[in-house]
């Protein structure tokens, strides 16, 4: 069964922003501007799988800290305590709330891991330009996008509860520096997705 033709020997590039499609890039010259937005044109994203890895890299080592220091500090009569990720899952988990916890676990713990594994994978086979899987690897690629929307999840958490539970001296919530490389930890990974270029997997076909 034959292939469709590539856009690159139809003459055609898209514009990695807004997603225009355009004719005819003079003389192979990538740089020229998008008619549309502006924003430079290339077939592929430069450096596209070094910078995702380096923000990979960088959100793996936050997540260390992220998940040892304490992401929330709670004072009910008198007695303060602070809590790391996990602590508060244990804490929930035997209080009852079986739901708290399975959502704080899967936003905290299993969603960042997965998105590690994954990002790596897509990362290292397509750095070897791979054709294991090509169109499950594109899937999983849409799959992490799609994660990334709803990766602050915890961090929202955190702030929502802290703001609403003041009880003028009964109790009080508040964040701590754990949250913060939490946060850093989810940016990191949406910056690494971002960066990666979906297209990249598929060039192994040329090969």
């Amino acid at each position: 069964m034959s292939r469709p033709p590539r856009t690159q020997q139809l003459g055609l590039i898209a514009c990695h922003a807004c997603g225009l499609v355009c004719h005819h890039i003079v003389g192979g010259n990538e740089h020229v501007p998008c008619p549309r937005c502006g924003t430079a044109l290339h077939r592929r994203r430069p450096d596209s799988i070094t910078r995702a890895w380096a923000f990979l890299i960088a959100g793996l080592i936050f997540y260390i800290p992220a998940s040892m220091l304490p992401v929330m500090y709670t004072d009910l009569l008198g007695n303060g305590s602070d809590s790391t990720i996990m602590h508060g899952i244990v804490e929930f988990w035997k209080a009852g709330s079986w739901a708290i916890a399975f959502v704080i676990f899967i936003a905290s713990v299993a969603v960042p891991c997965a998105k590690f594994l994954v990002l790596g994978l897509l990362l290292a086979t397509t750095q070897r330009r791979s054709r294991w899987a090509m169109r499950e690897r594109a899937r999983l690629y849409r799959l992490v996008e799609l994660v990334g929307y709803w990766s602050m999840l915890d961090v929202l958490v955190v702030a929502i509860v802290s703001a609403l539970v003041k009880f003028q001296g009964l109790s009080d919530i508040e964040p701590r520096i754990g949250i913060l490389f939490f946060g850093m930890v989810v940016i990191f990974t949406m910056l690494s997705a971002m960066n990666f270029d979906p297209r990249l997997i598929w060039d192994a076909d040329e090969t």
